[in-house]
Formats: C-alpha cells, structure tokens, sequence
C-alpha cells in the first residue's frame, strides 16, 4: 500500500533563511517581535514555512519564497494572498494576517490553526469529516468570491503532450495501461468539458497535506491553485486520492451529496483530465525536480487510473 506521507518534500528552508530585514517586515505586520520560530517539514517547494511565537504571547504560522531561488513557489504565495483575503469569514480556512512583497522575498502570515494532519492511512472517521467539509466548501463557495483574474488555471489534463515515441516510452514504465490506451485518453481529455462547467470555488489541490484536523472542524490550507468549476471536482480527486489507503472510492462517490446522482461521464471526465496532469509532470519533469513530487504526483495518477478502469 502507498499511503501519501505528512513529509511530502526535501526542499525547505529554515527560519534563519530569512533576511533580517524581511524579518522586520514579518514582524511589523503581526505586531510584536517574534521570539521563536519552529520550521514545518514538508512541501516541495524550497520556501520557508514556521510556527512563530511573538512577544505578545501570541502565535502565527508564516511562509515565505525567495523570487530568486524558487520562483513558482514565490509566484504560487502571491496568487494565494488575494484568493485568502477573500475567503476570510466565508470558509474554513486561516485567516491571513498579512502579506509582505518586496519584489524577492514574499511572505505570507497567517493565524496559528490548533490541528493536525490527517492520519495517513486513513482512519475513516477522519476522511468522513475531510469529504463532509468538501461539500460545505462547495455550498459556502457557490458562486466563487473570487475573481477568475485572480485564479489559476485547472491543473487537468496532458495526455495530449505524452504521444511522442519517447514520451509514450517513458509512460509505459510508470502506467502500462496509460501507456496502451494513450489514443483513447487523449481523445477523452480532448472532449471532456463537464469538471470546466460550473462556478464553484475549488481548491485544487485538495490531499491531506492541505488538511488539518481539529477538535471541533476541519480547516483547508493552501490555495493558490484555487480555480472555478464543476462542485464536484475536489471531491473525486479527493475519494481518488483515498485509493491510496485500499479505501474504494466509488462507494464513497455513491454516497456523497456532491457525486451521487452525476451522470457517469462527469467522473470519468475528471478523472482522465486529474491524472492526464499528474502523469504528464511525472514523464516530462526535467532532472532537477524534486523526486517526492514526482513519486507522489505518480502514484495519484495511477490511483486515478485505477479507479477509471474499474468504471470504463
């Protein structure tokens, strides 16, 4: 069993990595002077993400890109800063207490949320909770507070970039079955429209690295790949993620308010488009990608095959 690990990256940087005076700037926005700082592994971006103490007594979660070094990290932490601001009081998400910009650093603060990763594998209470927020999100989130300026694109599809001899090589050691049925998804992907229709606000990127679990609710991180679509969406790439545990998805989709009366297409849709991304980065990533991601990014494109081949 591949289970998705709380530890997702190797790339990230300390507190100390911080100049000084992006220090001060950290601490102008929060108001009091930070006297400790603990760094949070994971991620695959080389950004800076801590726990901050502050002189006041209270505490705020911080992350910060360097242009320079690690660019879409820096540019991923400036679409989040407006999509935040516009969520706040409208979901279960942090709060944003702040946003610095000095054209390098970027840095992002954020209220301290009192919770924990999912248990990976998952205990089925705890995704349960996770797939019950999604379908709020989706009702809190319809019509999208956000404006489509401000959004990324949908991070679906790219069986079409995989049809080279050297490409369809390379897929064929990683998804046999992608790999002998390429024609026929890309041709899917080409005609899928139904996850597009729609203006719900979606997360994107919704896994159990962006999850946190509280006592009393569960609270989504992350959203700069935030996009606008079908409200379906970010529960069946969740449930197909979920695979990775030995959960059967469909049973799961059967039940959910979200997905139990659509039409079988609008599954199968999303799930070409979701793992045609995935498998796309994993064959076409250049030799300095982080190989976490592209372990990772592998085996949720092959549970989102799995799952479409039983349903095909």
């Amino acid at each position: 069993m591949v289970t998705i690990p709380h530890h997702t990256g190797g790339q990230r940087r300390p507190w100390t990595a911080l100049p000084a005076p992006v220090v001060e700037e950290i601490e102008r926005l929060l108001g009091a002077r930070v006297t400790g700082a603990t760094d949070q592994p994971g991620g695959f971006s080389e950004g800076v993400a801590a726990r901050v103490r502050l002189a006041d007594g209270t505490h705020a979660f911080v992350k910060a890109a360097q242009t320079a070094r690690a660019p879409a990290a820096a540019a991923f932490h400036r679409r989040e800063a407006p999509i935040s601001e516009r969520l706040a009081g409208l979901a279960p998400v942090p709060r944003l207490l702040g946003a610095y910009d000095d054209g390098d650093w970027v840095a992002l603060a954020f209220e301290e949320i009192d919770g924990r990763l999912p248990a990976q594998p998952w205990r089925r209470d705890e995704l349960d909770r996770v797939l019950e927020t999604a379908g709020e999100l989706a009702a809190l989130l319809t019509p999208s507070p956000v404006e489509e300026r401000l959004l990324a694109r949908p991070r679906l599809g790219g069986w079409a970039a995989l049809t080279s001899p050297e490409a369809r090589q390379a897929l064929a050691v990683l998804a046999p079955w992608a790999a002998d049925r390429l024609d026929e998804l890309a041709g899917a992907e080409a005609g899928a429209e139904s996850p597009y229709q729609g203006d719900t606000l979606l997360h994107g990127d919704l896994y159990p690295f962006n999850v946190l679990i509280c006592p009393d609710r569960v609270v989504v991180v992350d959203w700069p790949h935030a996009w606008a679509g079908a409200p379906y969406a970010d529960v069946v790439t969740l449930l197909s993620s979920a695979r990775l545990s030995g959960v059967e998805p469909q049973p799961l989709a059967d039940a959910h308010p979200l997905t139990r009366h659509l039409a079988a297409a609008q599954i199968d849709d999303l799930l070409v488009l979701h793992a045609g991304f995935l498998l796309r980065l994993a064959v076409t990533a250049g030799p300095g990608a982080d190989r976490a991601l592209l372990k990772m990014a592998t085996a949720l494109g092959r549970a989102s095959l799995d799952w479409l081949r039983e349903r095909w």
